[in-house]
Order: structure tokens, then C-alpha cells, then sequence
């Protein structure tokens, strides 16, 4: 069973005549993707790749009937772009953008908790469920079809993640990037609820990094409860220097919050297997999976 985005959705893109919209949109529509259309001002009646071009997402709405958008719009747009979509009626959008302004994100965040919306990102790689749908920019043939959970807020380490665990015989359900910027839409409380009701993950790998407390709040979500299948961990950002922004704009470390010995002990207290190197990621889940009966 795929999480959150499924073989039949029907896809929309959002800056689909640029260089990234697309080349990505292509790999998405080989990959098995139903991309119905795409949406640049300006430039509609157009086709790319077969795929319709509208002006307008209101437009593309009404003539394809979309219920996911991807958006590759530049940063001084995106926002205005997630807003597009929403007021067309679209509940779930993936944002690949990076560097979109903070206070755009604060305006985009409160409309998207009225509405009830999933935003996935910005500045992340998108959501794949191996071998039903892909709906980002991650390279699909690395990924396998199984029963892990992966949600990360790195794109590279996600793609090593997924890659570890296929070569450790096991595959993954759906894969999630959730972003690197210091306001993104979704979560990983959110997406421990998904995979906590997914039949088909067995267990769910997150890849957190330093700054925030996003996995700190994972943490206590965890300790009291609200997942009850394995959850291994790794923190990205161990030997950064405190005070300097690393990568990602969220990246950052102020005093001691946020750093990668705070986030390790919070998850560990709460029961995570945390892992700390990660080169043995893949490894580790099929080792404590096997141990405890669970493939």
C-alpha cells in the first residue's frame, strides 16, 4: 500500500517549461507516473513531452482534473505558486524549490493548516512509492519495492539510505524527503502516522540532521506511544562546527539545542535504534529486523 501518494494519482506541474520542470517531468512520466499536465504563464497551448501546458493551474485543474502538484518555480515565486495550487483545490503538493524566502514559508504555512493541505517540502526531493509512482526528483532505479519506511529531511542521504537497504535484501514502502529548510510543510510526527497505518512498512527509517528540534518532537512522539513498529535513526552533522549553517538553511546549531548528541539521546530515550554511521544503515535494519522475528 503506498502512502500519501498513490499509482493513480494524477500529477500536475508547476514551472513544467523550465530546464528542471521539464527534464524531471519526463523522468517521472517514465517512471510510470500519471502526469496530466503542466503550468507556466505565458506559455500555454504548449506541450512538453506530450504532456498539456496550461496558463493557469485553475485552468489545468479544470481540463485534466489533478490531485497532486510538483513545483520546480523559482524561489521569489514559489510561494505564490503553493498558494495557486491550494486555491484550486489541490490537497497535495510537493515542492522541489530551494531558497524560498522564510516569511513566503510563514504565510504559506498558515494558509496551508486551514486548508487542510500536505505540503511536502520546499527544498526536498519529492516522495516515491518503488514501483507505483514517483513524484520528485530522486532517481528511481535505486529504489526496490518492500516494507521500510524512509523519511528524511536530506536528499543525497536519502538516496543512500534506500540504496543500503535494497542491497541489504530488504526494500522500501514509500520514501519521503521532507526538506532542509527551517519551515517545511510536513513533519516527521506526520509521517510516522502514515506509516504506523500502512499495512505493508514494517518499520520506518529516519534521516535527521542537525538544527531544529524536529527529532526531538519525533522523539516524545515516539516515547509516548504513537508508533509502535521499529524506528531507526541517524543524525547527519555530528562534527560541525556550532554557530556555522551547513547545507541546509535548518542546518544550523545555536548553543546546545539542536545539536546531533541531543537529538541521539532524545531518540534513544524514547526507544530508536540509532545508528551512527552511516555507512552501516542498511546493515543495522536487517540485522535488528531479523533478530527480532520481524522478516
Amino acid at each position: 500500500m503506498a502512502v500519501c501518494v498513490y499509482r493513480t494519482s494524477r500529477v500536475l506541474v508547476q514551472g513544467i517549461t523550465g530546464k528542471e520542470g521539464s527534464y524531471h517531468a519526463k523522468a517521472c512520466k517514465e517512471y510510470g507516473t500519471k502526469i496530466v499536465a503542466g503550468v507556466t504563464p505565458g506559455k500555454g497551448g504548449q506541450e512538453v513531452d506530450g504532456i498539456p501546458v496550461f496558463n493557469t493551474v485553475e485552468e489545468a485543474v479544470k481540463e485534466t482534473h489533478p490531485n497532486v502538484s510538483l513545483i520546480f518555480v523559482p524561489p521569489p515565486f514559489a510561494a505564490d505558486a503553493i498558494l495557486e495550487a491550494v486555491g484550486s483545490g489541490i490537497k497535495t503538493i510537493v515542492c522541489i524549490t530551494e531558497g524560498i524566502p522564510v516569511l513566503d514559508m510563514v504565510k504559506v504555512k498558515r494558509v496551508i493548516e486551514k486548508e487542510g493541505v500536505t505540503l511536502i517540502g520546499p527544498n526536498c526531493p519529492g516522495i516515491i512509492t518503488p514501483g507505483a509512482t514517483k513524484i520528485g526528483i530522486m532517481p528511481g532505479h535505486i529504489f526496490t519495492r518492500g516494507s521500510i519506511g524512509i523519511i528524511s529531511r536530506s536528499g543525497t542521504l536519502l538516496y543512500e539510505t534506500a540504496d543500503q537497504i535494497t542491497k541489504a535484501g530488504l526494500g522500501q514502502s514509500t520514501c519521503v524527503g521532507i526538506g532542509g529548510d527551517p519551515i517545511v510543510g510536513t513533519d516527521y510526527i506526520f509521517w510516522l502516522k502514515k506509516f504506523e497505518e500502512d499495512p505493508e512498512t514494517e518499520a520506518v527509517m529516519m534521516v535527521g540532521e542537525i538544527g531544529g528540534n524536529a527529532e526531538e518532537r519525533a522523539a516524545e512522539f515516539i516515547k509516548k506511544g504513537g508508533i509502535r513498529k521499529p524506528v531507526f535513526a541517524f543524525i547527519a552533522g555530528r562534527t560541525a562546527p556550532p554557530g556555522r549553517r551547513m547545507g541546509h538553511a535548518g542546518a544550523i546549531i545555536m548553543g546546545k539545542h539542536g545539536t546531533a548528541e541531543s537529538k541521539y539521546r532524545a531518540l534513544q530515550e524514547a526507544g530508536v535504534y540509532t545508528i551512527e554511521n552511516p555507512g552501516y544503515i542498511g546493515e543495522t535494519i536487517a540485522k535488528v529486523l531479523k533478530e527480532k522475528a520481524i522478516i
